[in-house]
């Protein structure tokens, strides 16, 4: 399970994961933001979600509460992504404009916008949205590293890039023995 603010690179560690492992795995975005961005109901989305979670193996990014629970009851691996507001504005900021610049389809034939880049909503603008959930996502972070649900569940704090190219070395190493 990974979790971060948007644009920290959850997907980028869950497609690394994936890769090293053979493991497929889940963009909780992807399911949720159906055609036109609508959500995908919330029984829907956690039945899905759900269905993901009980088999075996499976590496499943994204930060919704609706479905957190089933997924940390299951996953014996927590990569919290609690990377300084600079580096994830400069990286969400980066893969946006390169999104909006390319027309990238993100998932169910959704597109990022030009005027979403510039709008103050975080409702509209993921950059917005990732400046505005910073902190508070810091916070939960913080209190879940003080807490954390199980004693047997393993957890990987990404607090700097050297953690996570340290993190990718061991994927590389782990991927190169198998």
């Amino acid at each position: 399970m990974i979790r971060g603010t948007s644009g920290s690179g959850k997907t980028t560690m869950a497609r690394r994961i994936s890769r090293a492992t053979g493991v497929a795995h889940l963009e909780l975005d992807g399911v949720f933001h159906q055609p036109g961005w609508q959500p995908l109901p919330e029984d829907a989305f956690a039945a899905e979600v759900a269905a993901v979670a009980a088999r075996d193996a499976w590496v499943v990014c994204g930060n919704y509460r609706q479905v957190a629970d089933v997924l940390l009851a299951r996953a014996d691996t927590i990569v919290l992504f609690d990377l300084p507001r600079r580096l994830v504005m400069s990286r969400i900021l980066r893969r946006t404009l390169r999104r909006v610049a390319r027309r990238e389809e993100l998932w169910n034939g959704n597109r990022e916008r030009w005027r979403n880049l510039f709008s103050t909503d975080p409702e509209v603008s993921v950059v917005a949205w990732a400046w505005r959930t910073h902190a508070a996502r810091h916070e939960w972070t913080a209190e879940f590293l003080a807490r954390p649900p199980r004693e047997d569940l393993r957890i990987v704090r990404v607090a700097s890039t050297a953690a996570e190219r340290f993190f990718y070395a061991g994927l590389r190493a782990a991927a190169g023995r198998s």
